[in-house]
């Protein structure tokens, strides 16, 4: 049962954010920036442009929010 609510919620985001870019106007001229980030095991790679802090920041709040998780975990189990 709960992998359904999981397929449901990703089609709904899925469908929310496709709505929200047709209603942006994203076909209109303008310019596009965009960024990323890549895990790969601890070593994290961090590529953009104008949004390089963003994404950094994003990144820092990520990655404690994983150690604080993984921690909760371990006292759970333990």
């Amino acid at each position: 049962m709960p992998n359904i609510l999981l397929m449901a919620a990703g089609i709904f985001f899925l469908v929310l954010g496709l709505l929200m870019l047709i209603a942006s106007g994203a076909g209109d001229k303008g310019e596009v920036k965009g960024g990323g980030i890549i895990l790969i095991g601890p070593i994290p790679i961090v590529f953009g442009g104008s949004s390089l802090k963003l994404l950094i920041a994003f990144l820092i709040i990520f990655m404690v929010i994983v150690v604080l998780l993984m921690s909760l975990s371990i006292r759970v189990v333990a």
